[in-house]
């Protein structure tokens, strides 16, 4: 491994252990009703921080009446946009190493990185329209940049993280001015995640996992690749979950639902994506029947992935993955546990925080196993692609 290969597994294991800490902090923001509580993006109350003085008060108050400064929620809020901040300048550090030695692809990352920042500045001063096409641009240049490499090459893997983390700063920003809508709150759930999950990969393939393994495990990988499906969209429905203040829908009663085995549901209104225009959904719009709905769904859908998580685990540590599989069963067996006790206990914040963690742990058994069924990455220099056979 060259000393630039070493550089990027190193800057990659970092990125993806502090994306957790991201992933992590961010659900203790939506879960302790922070979400809204900087109303302008990316300031806080007009601010590069958050208002400490009186007067600063004074004048966050009176500019957004609607809103009223909220000391112990405002710092969470802007907090996490640094945190999420900095992993976007470690992303773009790698993916902009990973192009050097190609001249466009290193213009490409550049001038990304230029569209985003110039994206962001149009949406501060009110040029939407201006804004998006940059918003859309940056995400589309490190995407095309990865496509032209070959599939094996590790830094493809780098301009997709960097698309999806310019993506993600858009979620970011439509969960404020939109209001905490469920569909972008879950789709900024599912970007974080994402986002980890790459990073992940990219640590993990960078730093060398991966070996030259014989057709027989070619099936597992499928498996494997089925389990995390299967585990993205649980964790999609956790965060549709969340984001309609659905966690308790049943009262705190398992495995029953409000003392009911089928309680009243509306599964109609309970996934329906879209609404008005202009509705803040804090504190949730739907009636009981649509939340309990969704809890209901949530939980048959961890049944699922339980059941077939736990077939999987057994099958990867009878095929040589013991380590793996035992790994999987351990943090399946946890998350469960955190599951039911989430409403068990009322919610409480460190054990729905941990949830979260938890699902994102789960996520990264499985693509580290993903990894270890893999062979070993290709590296190109110069442009120059030395694929594998």
């Amino acid at each position: 491994m060259s000393r630039k290969q070493k550089v990027l597994a190193g800057l990659a294991i970092v990125a993806a252990a502090f994306a957790f800490g991201v992933v992590m902090f961010g659900a203790f923001v939506r879960l302790s009703n922070a979400g809204l509580s900087c109303p302008d993006w990316p300031t806080c109350y007009g601010q590069v921080t958050w208002p400490g003085h009186a007067h600063e008060i004074a004048r966050a108050d009176a500019q957004f009446p609607d809103r009223p400064y909220e000391s112990g929620k405002a710092w969470r809020e802007q907090v996490h946009r640094f945190l999420a901040g900095s992993l976007g300048v470690m992303v773009l550090a790698i993916a902009l190493i990973s192009a050097w030695s190609s001249r466009w692809r290193r213009y490409a990352v550049m001038l990304a990185a230029i569209l985003a920042v110039g994206g962001v500045t149009c949406y501060m001063h009110g040029r939407f329209e201006p804004s998006a096409l940059f918003s859309v641009g940056a995400i589309g240049l490190p995407l095309l940049a990865g496509l032209s490499l070959p599939a094996a090459a590790a830094q493809r893997l780098a301009m997709v993280v960097l698309g999806v983390v310019i993506f993600q700063a858009m979620l970011g920003m439509w969960t404020v001015t939109l209001l905490l809508r469920p569909v972008v709150v879950m789709g900024h759930l599912l970007g974080g995640i994402t986002t980890f999950a790459l990073l992940s990969y990219v640590a993990l393939r960078m730093a060398g996992v991966g070996a030259q393994r014989g057709p027989e495990l070619q099936t597992q990988r499928v498996w494997v690749g089925l389990g995390i499906v299967l585990v993205a969209a649980q964790i999609a429905l956790g965060g549709w979950t969340s984001s309609n203040y659905a966690a308790l829908a049943c009262g705190t009663d398992f495995p029953t639902c409000l003392g009911q085995w089928m309680p009243p549901t509306d599964f109609g209104q309970g996934f329906t994506l879209t609404r008005g225009i202009g509705v803040n959904y804090e504190g949730g719009v739907l009636d009981m029947a649509a939340r309990s709905a969704i809890q209901l769904v949530h939980r048959i859908g961890a049944l699922v992935v339980f059941c077939y998580l736990g077939w999987l685990s057994h099958g990867l540590a009878r095929r040589g993955l013991r380590a793996h599989g035992r790994a999987i069963a351990v943090v399946l067996l946890l998350q469960i546990a955190l599951g039911i006790s989430n409403v068990h206990f009322g919610l409480p914040l460190p054990v729905a925080t941990a949830h979260n963690g938890g699902a994102a742990l789960l996520l990264f058994c499985l693509i580290a196993s993903l990894a270890a069924l893999q062979r070993p990455l290709s590296w190109p220099q110069a442009g120059l692609a030395r694929v594998q056979p």
